[in-house]
């Protein structure tokens, strides 16, 4: 089972979640990709994710891989020190408070095109979940490129060091080689045997 994390101000609809789903319907595997709208409060968003990890292991008889994009990235990578999932963490953001305390105020999502408001109280929960260091990279496959606009790629290797790793050169924030990585994404969760998987 898949359990795909969208980023700040995105939604089920983002591109690499589509992209996945349709990759994993294409293998047969529909009914083991979830990708739920995030709530907005870090604090729930987070206390949501953990009943729907334990949901999922319960009906499934194992623990999903947690797969996340830059915030989403934040969020997974914390479900895997704490709860003990596998991780993939696509450009996340490792110190999230810092950059978006910025954004304070009215948004708008960016798929959805709803508002919604973003408080210094929510910026705050971020702080609250942020770690200086890693318990368990092994549990987390980290995935850069590093013409990412956004956040410091070198910040992130050094966080996540430990981790497997595949650092690319270019590309942006979006992460604009994703599907060639989705079926070692399957192969890490368990869900298409090792060296089905193209090579890169």
């Amino acid at each position: 089972m898949i359990l795909y994390l969208h980023g700040f101000r995105s939604s089920p609809q983002s591109v690499k979640a589509q992209a996945l789903a349709a990759h994993m319907a294409a293998k047969g595997l529909a009914d083991a990709f979830r990708c739920p709208q995030l709530p907005v409060a870090p604090a729930e968003a987070m206390a949501m994710l953990r009943t729907e990890v334990a949901r999922l292991a319960e009906h499934t008889g194992r623990l999903p891989t947690v797969v996340g994009s830059s915030l989403g990235g934040f969020y997974a990578t914390r479900l895997a020190e704490e709860l003990g999932v596998r991780a993939v963490a696509v450009n996340p953001v490792v110190h999230p408070s810092r950059g978006l305390s910025a954004y304070v105020g009215r948004l708008t999502n960016l798929y959805t095109g709803e508002t919604f408001e973003w408080t210094s109280e929510h910026v705050a929960q971020l702080r609250a979940l942020e770690r200086d260091r890693l318990e368990h990279p092994e549990r987390i496959w980290l995935m850069v490129e590093l013409g990412d606009e956004l956040l410091d790629h070198r910040q992130t290797i050094a966080f996540y060091q430990g981790a497997k790793q595949t650092v690319l050169e270019g590309g942006d924030h979006s992460f604009t080689r994703w599907n060639d990585y989705l079926d070692e994404i399957l192969v890490w969760a368990g869900l298409m045997p090792t060296g089905h998987a193209g090579t890169h």
